[in-house]
């Protein structure tokens, strides 16, 4: 790294992990294996990639202090991001009010891709393309069935705010930790693939093969490269044991266990994810993401408490256990034998095309005269209470009150009953009609606070249809959303 490089900072971080968690020896029983005891956390049929980097990426922001208008670039890494050819980081980037100028890059392909996307966005920052970097790893994996990675296998989202900063900040006057070093090795070899006709992820072929000939050498040679050495270690870690093998091989403390034993293996998360929590306490820290042949080690120069590390434990913690055949529906591997209910209208026809962005950005239309706010902007032209046509596009606020609600005790395929569909008017003036949750309708009631959140609606001849959702406010709905960030995030957005 040359000296004319700008340095590199951490300014915040934020976490997300979907709903639901299965216990690993549900799994077990299923297939008459051993399952362990093990926990993964696992996304109902509404969580996937992209919802759980939305909430992480919120959560990051908050942290930081920073907002959507402040942010140069969007760095995605997922192995499998919801559009396999299409649109996924602008999906992502307009659900997080970005411009649709902003810079960055989605990486896939591997569960290495976390990794990349970290390295990417420090290159621009400190080329100077970028001066606050957004980057986002986030995983929903979904493993063969009958296959060992099904009782390893968890979901989860981390994501970063990196900015650069002055040289002559380095002593303490600038971001809270520091970016100081990297490393990546590969090996051209076979571990972990899914073929381009398959639904699931298969296993490595000779676990004990991969163990030695593979993710130890890669892991330790990658590690002992990056100066220093660290003194605690984050490590990925596909089947729960790998990791405290190459914490031995690289001296120091393994701070990544306690994420991976609650979640499972994140994927292109798991670096990120394990190291988050410890960003709260000054020292340095190693992060080495593996995938697909590739390792890649983070050294990380830990000044002060980074906003947010102190929450990580708090928003990995608690969802709601489920059972293996809920997951497998959930993942469309176990479908009954009827057809799902069509939207009536393709998700790539004009309705999707003109009203998308203002669906994930969640906007709306306010009345320059009388102040009323009109919702979707593409469908009122004129203000609903004065009739006046001189508007300007708002984001919403994410906060506000049930007015009025109906509880359908039966849905055809895809959505899950009991399901809730909720008017409510948000905290600056606008009415909405979304859906709710299961979860929540034994006890919805009108009045209630909620907040919304960004879920995947349907998956409509092959592509996901994503929308918000109203959770109620309260110990499950703070497992579900970001606290209190998006609600003071209300900016005008041009046309």
């Amino acid at each position: 790294m040359t000296t004319d490089l700008r340095p590199v900072g951490i300014a915040g971080v934020g976490v997300a992990a979907p709903s639901l968690r299965l216990a690993a020896g549900e799994v077990g029983r299923a297939w008459g294996t051993g399952g362990g005891r093990a926990t993964l956390a696992v996304c109902d049929a509404d969580e996937d990639t992209l919802t759980l980097a939305w909430l992480a990426a919120e959560r990051a922001l908050e942290a930081a202090g920073k907002t959507p208008a402040q942010v140069s670039g969007l760095w995605w890494g997922t192995t499998r991001p919801p559009f396999a050819e299409g649109p996924s980081h602008p999906f992502l980037a307009a659900a997080l009010g970005l411009g649709g100028d902003v810079a960055g890059g989605l990486s896939a392909g591997s569960p290495h891709a976390g990794m990349e996307a970290l390295v990417a966005a420090w290159d621009a920052l400190a080329a100077g393309h970028a001066d606050v970097a957004l980057v986002v790893t986030s995983d929903a994996l979904v493993p063969g069935l009958g296959t060992a990675g099904e009782t390893a296998t968890g979901a989860g989202a981390g994501a970063l705010v990196l900015i650069a900063f002055s040289p002559s900040e380095s002593n303490g006057s600038g971001p809270p930790a520091r970016l100081v070093d990297r490393a990546t090795r590969a090996l051209p070899v076979v571990d972990r693939v899914r073929g381009d006709a398959e639904a699931g992820t298969g296993d490595v072929y000779d676990a004990r093969l991969f163990r030695e000939e593979v993710y130890l050498p890669l892991v330790a040679d990658v590690g002992a490269a990056i100066g220093g050495p660290p003194d605690r270690w984050a490590l990925a870690d596909p089947d729960g044991k790998l990791a405290a093998a190459a914490g031995r091989r690289l001296g120091g403390s393994l701070v990544s266990g306690e994420v991976r034993s609650a979640l499972g293996d994140t994927g292109a998360a798991a670096g990120l994810l394990g190291a988050a929590g410890a960003l709260d306490t000054p020292g340095s820290l190693g992060i080495v993401g593996y995938g697909g042949g590739r390792a890649t080690a983070v050294a990380v120069e830990v000044q002060r408490p980074v906003p947010g590390a102190a929450d990580v434990a708090g928003r990995l913690a608690g969802g709601e256990p489920t059972s293996y055949t809920h997951l497998l529906r959930a993942r469309g591997q176990l479908e009954a034998q009827t057809d799902p209910i069509p939207m009536g209208l393709p998700p790539g026809g004009a309705a999707f095309v003109r009203g998308n962005a203002e669906m994930l950005s969640l906007e709306g239309a306010r009345c320059r005269a009388c102040g009323t706010v009109s919702t979707p902007p593409s469908v009122h032209p004129h203000c609903i209470a004065c009739g006046g046509a001189d508007l300007e596009v708002v984001s919403l606020v994410r906060r506000g009150t049930i007015q009025t609600f109906v509880v359908n005790q039966t849905m055809p395929p895809p959505f899950q009953a009991p399901l809730p569909l909720v008017v409510l008017d948000l905290e600056d003036g606008a009415r909405l009609m979304v859906q709710g949750v299961p979860a929540d309708a034994p006890e919805m009631a009108v009045g209630d606070q909620v907040f919304l959140t960004l879920r995947r609606y349907a998956l409509e001849r092959g592509i996901p249809v994503y929308g918000y959702k109203a959770l109620r406010a309260g110990a499950a709905a703070e497992a579900g959303g970001p606290s209190g960030g998006p609600s003071a995030r209300v900016q005008e957005v041009a046309k």
